[in-house]
């Protein structure tokens, strides 16, 4: 099953309003400036076709689920509605693209049947099981219920949000009194704004000088790359390190249709013969290249400033572009461009300043296509309108930042920029297809992407999750995506970083950087940031996977705007920002996974997928304070997982586990109430936990590799040992299911989680981990409020349980006794993880003390008609509040 319903996403995160929001806002405003399908891309009728009952290959018995049905309800309304208005106007697709996972080796099957249903496939990767298709809106449950489609995605626009620390608004000033320095040349590698010493990075490139990711290529799945930052241009070794720069949206697919305008399709309408002609949309004249083989595109292209029609040329014969930067109707003083792979050619629209620090100038490549529709070719013009990927990609491997010795994780690796995002958000069929070229024609060696949706239902079962899983195998590239920032609610772990295979990185912070980068103050040497995405999985799945670190400052483009933090008391200079999110921290490990395969190709050391996963996970820093489903293994270690790869010490034998799972979805689960960890998140006397209560729970671990023999295996608990216990040993047969009962007693009302460690002590490596979390709740009768005291540090959070029973008419929770200007607030999480406030997430929201709540009450909040089931209250003291610790009074009262 696919997402059922989006989450709130805080600020930072890549995802949270969805195609539905945001289409319905555009569409209704009439903003748009659409280009009709050529007819040869509308889909033909669809034919009936006979379904078939879902066999054990299926993900569920729901293939789409609620969350896309729902998205096709309203991608149907929207072109109803335009038909109405514009009758014969096309411009909204009476279609809806859908990214479908098949079976595997059956890819060809599958497309005939979707043939069958006079559904034409898009884009079939058969070594991935992967078809895209754009399905009438009469045939979507037909092409799903076929046998060979095991999971069905509809693509959707994830909006691209604000990751600078305070989004949009300012800062509080800064205070008086001792203010942290500002980085700039001088700052030397180890420092806490770009925090890659917390990965033990500085000190192993220190200790290894060639170990600094030369020969590797990093794959940036994003925003796009700015090809003229100073700090992206050269490796270590002095190669250029942005070796392409191209785009994966797709002007056939419905949400880049829609919003994607830096695509031109120049049909043969558009033939002119120079030097001058008469264009067929404005009749206007221009002046161009002596050729009778020439198209004009006048699409208007999103800039940062707004949208403009940028006139674009193309030549049939040699796919030669030029555009008409200056907008002067002439292109013969512009540059004949070539898409930068082949020249590494960037041309620039506007003038610089120079009386201003920042380049106004505005770069972009070229990218040429004849393959999308029959007789068109297809022009973009690749221009980053959002700082995210530049940011991300300066984590990842910057090269003297401020001129200096600052560099990101990896300055020796070189970079290829897919660009799957525009200025309205990120299509996730773009994604996806951007993902599978990252990995298959492009060269990368490892891909960052800190980019997804943020789905209730998040078991690592969606197509893409599914699609993602397949192409790490087939072609030997790590993936490493964002946990999200949808936390610190308990599985709040977004999607696809669900998947199986892919290494989920959720954001941890260091005393210092809170300090260099914030100006805060607080208690904790390490911890992880309130927003970071918490695990597990629906179906109690081990995500996040580790840690790195949240924030840093970082390279954006030169000619957007830069952030810093107020309270820090200094300003960045342009092409520089501080930013935060899980964005942030997936990129850190992304970079450190390219010093290893640097290192591992330098000494011929074989370091596959599997093996740099087991080397990451067996040599994560555990931290004692920090709950299980908030750090998942612990902090990414460069030099301990290089002790392993170096070593060969990786794990080999294979161990499963299949454990009881109880949540308002558990039954909707691949195996109902069946998953890979303990999970409880029912309420007491629904199948819950309640405080005081001990509880056994028959987890069935099976070894499906290794010697025909049983194998003795090592128990332990990482976390909160107080709740959890295991028996020590147990020993493993090849095949045969073997039940361990792990014993779970919690003493108090609130958040439990542990680590099974399931080792093998003649091994260096851990073979295999699960998640052991369960919310035991309050029960509170009727009427009866729920109270609690107790003192929230700045920065940190605090963990509340209450039930909800069946038919209650609202949950209302308030919060008094704090001290003077104490920025405190608490927020509620529904028993599925969604957010349950209505202000939405972000920074600013709900504190009270701040900015006036942000349109939030922070003393008293009503949740009507609330779900049945588990709430979760979450105290958090901001970084901005005046007292270092913060006294609270929190009670929560049920109405029936």
């Amino acid at each position: 099953m696919t997402m059922s319903r989006p989450r709130s996403t805080a600020p930072g995160h890549r995802a949270g309003r969805s195609a539905v929001a945001i289409a319905t806002a555009v569409l209704a405003a009439g903003s748009l400036a659409l280009t009709a399908l050529p007819a040869q891309a509308t889909p033909a009728t669809a034919a009936p076709a006979t379904t078939s009952a879902t066999t054990s290959a299926s993900p569920s018995a729901d293939k789409l689920g609620d969350h896309d049905r729902a998205l096709l309800a309203t991608y149907r309304a929207q072109h109803e509605a335009r038909t109405v208005l514009r009758r014969a106007d096309r411009a909204v697709p009476d279609f809806a693209t859908l990214l479908l996972a098949v079976r595997e080796g059956r890819t060809a099957e599958a497309e005939r049947a979707l043939a069958g249903l006079g559904v034409t496939a898009t884009r079939t990767e058969a070594a991935v099981g992967y078809i895209k298709a754009n399905v009438p809106f009469d045939a979507v449950e037909k092409a799903v219920a076929l046998d060979d489609v095991i999971a069905a995605d509809v693509d959707e626009l994830l909006k691209v949000d604000d990751t600078r620390a305070d989004g949009a608004a300012a800062g509080a000033g800064a205070p008086g009194g001792r203010l942290p320095a500002a980085p700039s040349s001088r700052t030397p590698d180890a420092n806490p704004y770009m925090p890659t010493r917390e990965t033990g990075s500085v000190a192993f490139k220190e200790a290894h000088r060639t170990y600094d990711g030369r020969g590797v290529t990093i794959g940036i799945m994003d925003t796009g790359v700015d090809p003229t930052h100073p700090a992206l241009a050269r490796t270590t070794t002095g190669e250029r390190k942005l070796v392409d720069t191209v785009t994966g949206t797709n002007p056939r697919d419905f949400i880049d249709l829609l919003f994607d305008a830096s695509w031109q399709n120049m049909t043969a309408t558009s033939k002119v013969s120079g030097p001058e002609f008469t264009d067929t949309v404005r009749g206007e004249t221009w002046r161009g290249p002596d050729a009778d083989d020439l198209r004009i595109g006048l699409r208007p292209v999103q800039l940062p400033q707004g949208s403009t029609v940028v006139p674009t040329l193309v030549r049939e014969s040699d796919g030669a572009v030029w555009v008409d930067t200056d907008q002067d109707h002439d292109f013969t003083d512009e540059e004949l461009l070539r898409p930068y792979g082949e020249k590494q050619q960037v041309a620039r629209f506007g003038t610089d300043d120079p009386a201003t620090p920042a380049d106004e100038r505005i770069p972009f490549t070229v990218q040429v296509r004849d393959d999308f529709f029959p007789g068109v070719i297809s022009v973009n013009v690749n221009i980053v309108t959002e700082a995210h990927g530049t940011h991300v990609a300066g984590i990842t491997a910057a090269n003297g930042m401020f001129g200096g010795r600052m560099d990101g994780q990896a300055p020796g690796a070189r970079l290829v920029s897919m660009r799957a995002c525009h200025s309205f958000g990120c299509s996730s069929a773009a994604l996806t297809d951007g993902m599978i070229d990252l990995a298959t024609k492009y060269g990368v060696d490892v891909i960052n992407m800190s980019i997804g949706a943020s789905p209730a239902f998040n078991d690592g079962q969606s197509a893409r999750a599914l699609v993602y899983n397949r192409l790490i195998d087939e072609s030997g590239v790590q993936m490493f995506i964002s946990a999200g920032n949808s936390g610190a609610g308990v599985n709040t772990v977004g999607d696809p970083t669900a998947a199986d295979k892919v290494v989920s990185v959720g954001a941890s912070v260091s005393r210092e950087t809170w300090w260099a980068n914030y100006g805060s103050e607080v208690r904790d040497a390490h911890g992880v940031f309130p927003f970071s995405s918490r695990g597990p999985r629906e179906d109690g799945g081990f995500k996040p996977d580790l840690t790195a670190p949240g924030a840093a400052v970082s390279t954006v483009p030169a000619w957007l705007p830069n952030a810093s933090v107020a309270e820090t008391g200094y300003t960045l200079p342009a092409g520089y920002s501080m930013m935060n999110g899980t964005s942030m921290a997936s990129p850190q490990a992304t970079g450190a996974a390219a010093l290893l395969l640097s290192a591992a190709a330098q000494r011929g050391v074989g370091a596959s997928p599997a093996e740099l996963r087991s080397a990451l996970y067996s040599s994560a820093r555990y931290q004692d304070h920090v709950a299980a489903v908030a750090q998942g293994r612990g902090e990414l270690d460069v030099a301990g997982a290089w002790k392993h790869l170096s070593r060969g010490t990786t794990a080999v034998d294979a161990v499963t586990v299949s454990a009881p799972v109880c949540t308002p979805l558990s039954g909707d689960l691949v195996t109902p109430h069946t998953g890979s960890g303990v999970f409880n998140s029912c309420a007491p006397g629904s199948g819950g936990q309640g405080a005081g209560e001990k509880r056994t729970y028959d987890v069935t671990l099976t070894r499906t590799s290794g010697p025909d023999r049983a194998v003795p295996y090592l128990l332990d608990v990482d976390g909160d040992g107080r709740t959890f216990s295991v028996p020590r040993t147990v020993r493993l047969p090849l095949n045969e299911p073997t039940v361990v009962k792990v014993a779970a007693e919690p003493r108090a009302a609130g958040v439990h989680s542990a680590v099974l460690r399931i080792d093998n002590p003649a091994t260096k490596a851990v073979e295999q981990s699960a998640m052991l979390a369960v919310e035991a709740a309050a029960t509170p009768a009727a009427g009866t409020p729920y109270e609690v005291r107790g003192v929230a540090h700045r920065n940190g959070t605090l963990h509340y349980t209450i039930a909800v029973p069946e038919g209650a008419k609202a949950l209302t929770v308030a919060m008094d006794g704090l001290g003077e200007g104490s920025q405190t607030r608490w927020w509620a999480f529904g028993p599925t993880g969604t957010s349950g406030e209505a202000a939405g997430p972000g920074s600013l929201s709900c504190y009270a003390n701040y900015a006036g709540g942000n349109g939030c009450d922070p003393g008293t909040r009503t949740y009507e008609a609330p779900a049945a089931g588990v709430w979760e209250l979450v105290v958090e003291s901001r970084r901005t509040s005046p007292s270092f610790t913060n006294p609270f009074r929190l009670t929560a009262t049920v109405t029936k």
